[in-house]
């Protein structure tokens, strides 16, 4: 490491973990570049000194940066919750969920050879008891270990109870780590089954997969460590996790502008309530209003086509740079 990067020069500084690729990392650039985080990372250094605040980046696999939080190692981080809850209850336990950030969504899901594929029309597993005692792949083993041993407790009881076992039986789903490509396991005969992250379901689907169970539904989140380094700053913190949900809240709203007459007031408020509420302010005719309202941009079509058939005028939408909410 260069003398810029030297653990003198980390000395005072906040420390923020970022993932250092995948799915999380460019939509994590957008977020510091919304607020203010200005850095230069240099060619293969997975550390970068913020220029414009006592902050320095450190660019880490997703899945190690909850037990680099909750250890105190570093102060602040942005991974998803499935990597929280991977984990482990000994780490996640030490970790303070800051900002829930809206993006990075997927589900963690139980995923057979989908049974209505005549090429695995004599397999007989059909639902997640039908894997009971097999085996499952994934890179999730601690998730999956915990999901299926509480199903494998709940099937072998009720099987002891319908004679189907007996009393000194026990069934054992067996669960078998695989780093990538967990998705060709099935295909590949490695696995009965598999537990893995599914976004849209495309690949899924591609590889003639099909859920049958939900483990967790997941997104990114900035995480705080409840036992923190003495470099942490509250101050600091709390001003990055402000700026933060100021760039996601202006991602998600717009600005809603309308005249409407005073009678027609309480049916527009129920339209456009705004985050907390509305800003109405007063017309030179003294039967109309103005409303400033945040609404959200996914609705924004709806809205508008509302407020018209109630009789305002004048509606504009205006885009958000940026907030403070």
């Amino acid at each position: 490491m260069s003398n810029l990067l030297s653990a003198e020069n980390l000395n005072g500084r906040l420390l923020f973990a970022i993932p250092k690729k995948g799915r999380l990392y460019e939509k994590c650039l957008e977020i510091l570049s919304g607020a203010d985080v200005q850095f230069k990372r240099q060619h293969r250094l997975d550390v970068a000194l913020v220029q414009n605040l006592p902050i320095a980046l450190v660019f880490l696999p997703a899945a190690d940066i909850p037990r680099f939080v909750g250890e105190g190692n570093v102060d602040l981080g942005i991974t998803g919750q499935d990597m929280v809850a991977e984990a482990g209850e000994n780490v996640s336990s030490l970790i303070s969920e800051e900002l829930q950030l809206g993006f990075g969504k997927c589900s963690l899901q139980v995923q057979i050879p989908d049974p209505s594929l005549p090429a695995n029309a004599q397999k007989t597993i059909k639902s997640v008891e039908d894997l009971v005692g097999k085996k499952i792949a994934t890179s999730f083993d601690h998730l999956a270990g915990k999901y299926f041993a509480e199903l494998d407790a709940k099937v072998t009881s009720a099987r002891q109870l319908s004679g189907a076992l007996s009393q000194g039986e026990t069934l054992k789903t067996r669960i078998e780590y695989v780093g990538g490509s967990v998705e060709a396991a099935c295909a590949l005969g490695l696995a009965d089954g598999i537990v893995d992250l599914v976004e849209s379901g495309e690949t899924m689907r591609a590889c003639g997969l099909t859920p049958i169970a939900d483990l967790l539904v997941s997104q990114a989140v900035l995480i705080k460590s409840k036992t923190p380094h003495s470099r942490s700053d509250t101050n600091l913190i709390q001003l990055i996790t402000a700026r933060i949900r100021g760039v996601i809240a202006a991602s998600k709203y717009v600005l809603c502008q309308y005249n409407v007459q005073k009678k027609d007031l309480p049916q527009a408020l129920e339209i456009t309530p705004g985050r907390r509420a509305a800003t109405v302010s007063p017309l030179e005719d003294a039967d109309w209003n103005a409303v400033s309202s945040m609404v959200l941009k996914a609705q924004v079509a709806t809205i508008m086509d509302k407020l018209e058939a109630i009789g305002a005028s004048d509606i504009l939408i205006v885009g958000i740079n940026n907030c403070r909410v």
